[in-house]
């Protein structure tokens, strides 16, 4: 009879267990995932770019050659440097019997007192590869119109521009000029806090473990 009295605690206490443990489980396979990630851009960065290839990896460091198409560019988002407001230049890059890319030269201000360069002919591009995103429920809203964008979504701004069927991921430039639009200079490395997760939903796990333990304990010998 005094096993009842934990029947209803009980009933409560194993789904919030199993939601924590299920939880920290999930923060563990990112952590796997995160670390991979961050070995595979070190890697990238420690020798040469690769090819650019039919199906890039996302962050991997690729290079490639075409035609930057500068009438149909566009503005990608917003950054401060310093006390200037501005934004990412990004460009089509055309290429033979291959799909466009759309190239992230880098940081242009919106008030230009300096001229951005616009390279014409064949070019080589070294950059790294990011993955494209889709607008979310908090995104800023678009203006395919005025060729301003606030998330990296290519086929949406393929579709603002004219090109049917880009490359589903973005090409950021890198480089170490000082001409406008700014490359970025490296691969940005994305933070890695999973395994703080992993402690926290583990360890309220087992807290809440010791926590049921020490209650039942004293409803049993009430």
């Amino acid at each position: 009879m005094a096993w009842r009295r934990l029947f209803i605690p009980t009933l409560v206490a194993l789904p919030a267990l199993a939601i924590l443990i299920a939880l920290g489980t999930w923060q563990m396979e990112r952590l796997a995932w995160k670390t991979d990630l961050l070995a595979r851009i070190d890697a990238s960065e420690a020798g040469p770019p690769t090819p650019l290839g039919a199906a890039p990896e996302p962050w991997t460091r690729v290079v490639v050659t075409g035609r930057f198409d500068h009438a149909r560019e566009a503005q990608l988002g917003i950054e401060v440097r310093g006390n200037t407001l501005g934004t990412h230049l990004v460009v089509p890059l055309l290429r033979e019997d291959a799909a466009p890319i759309l190239v992230d030269r880098g940081w242009v201000p919106l008030e230009r007192g300096a001229p951005v360069e616009r390279p014409e002919g064949e070019q080589r591009i070294t950059g790294f590869i990011r993955p494209g995103e889709r607008a979310g429920w908090f995104s800023a809203t678009d203006d395919p119109a005025g060729r301003r964008f606030y998330t990296s979504d290519p086929a949406a701004i393929g579709a603002a521009l004219g090109i049917a069927a880009p490359a589903p991921y973005v090409l950021v430039a890198l480089g170490e000029g000082r001409a406008l639009p700014l490359p970025e200079r490296a691969t940005p490395r994305p933070p890695n806090n999973h395994l703080g997760y992993v402690i926290t939903w583990y360890g309220l796990a087992v807290s809440l473990i010791g926590v049921f333990v020490v209650f039942a304990r004293r409803r049993l010998q009430s």
